[in-house]
């Protein structure tokens, strides 16, 4: 009996992130690959440095699908989020297709796009 591999056909995802606050810290970006994981548990994660308040991450070998990009500006180097007592941000964040979110976080639907060949979006 033998066995056969099919060869699923992957991409890169680069990631250029624009108009940083400062040249601080440095950028946790992550895609995500479901609605349900969408902001809290990524699929890939990258760590950006920051050079002229811009950074450039890229994911490499991705299977073709739907998928969102978010990221957090972590100014102060704690590996986090920073919000207020409100639990609004401190911190810069933003999704792919420059998604906005109203009272509350940006939503999946806003933020997903089909990757079918390799691309590259920018998030300002």
């Amino acid at each position: 009996m033998s066995s056969v591999t099919v060869a699923q056909n992957t991409y890169s995802i680069e990631v250029t992130i624009e108009n940083l606050k400062s040249d601080d810290g440095k950028v946790l970006v992550g895609l995500y690959n479901t609605e349900k994981d969408f902001l809290e548990d990524t699929f890939m994660g990258e760590v950006g440095v920051i050079k002229d308040k811009t950074t450039k991450v890229v994911f490499n070998n991705v299977p073709s699908g739907t998928y969102a990009v978010s990221y957090i500006h972590d100014a102060n180097d704690n590996d986090k989020m920073d919000t207020n007592f409100m639990g609004i941000p401190k911190e810069g964040y933003g999704c792919s297709n420059n998604a906005k979110g109203f009272m509350g976080p940006p939503k999946w639907e806003d933020a997903k796009f089909e990757l079918t060949e390799s691309i590259s979006i920018t998030i300002n």
